[in-house]
């Protein structure tokens, strides 16, 4: 059974993407900016923004029946080098018991605010 999940996005409909797709034991959690979804404002700080990227991801995996700790993959996209010093104590918060496969990528995005994206992929766990 495939299941989509949103957040209500006006991006998602307008881009033609899920936040989530859940496949399975899978869960692939689409790029996420630090967008404040609910105000539909983005802060400043590439710190506040990496915090609302975990916590869109974190919602979304739990509206597909997973969690934060059945992340296998995750993929930062960070719009400055600088940031790498300031995002990796707040991933690290997160994902520093949980060690997923990693990769971080200097590049633009997509709109001058977006500091960092963040891609995960979860696999369910099995006890």
């Amino acid at each position: 059974m495939r299941k989509l999940i949103s957040t209500g996005s006006p991006f998602e409909k307008t881009a033609g993407y899920s936040r989530a797709v859940v496949q399975g034991d899978w869960c692939f959690v689409a790029g996420t900016t630090g967008y404040d979804y609910a105000a539909m404002t983005m802060p400043d700080s590439v710190e506040d923004q990496t915090r609302n990227c975990l916590a869109t991801i974190a919602k979304a995996l739990k509206d597909g029946g997973f969690d934060m700790a059945d992340v296998v993959r995750a993929r930062y996209y960070i719009t400055d080098q600088a940031y790498v010093d300031r995002v990796f104590p707040i991933l690290g918060e997160i994902f520093g018991d949980i060690r997923p496969a990693a990769t971080m990528i200097v590049c633009t995005l997509n709109k001058p605010e977006m500091k960092i994206e963040i891609e995960v992929t979860a696999l369910r766990r099995t006890a």
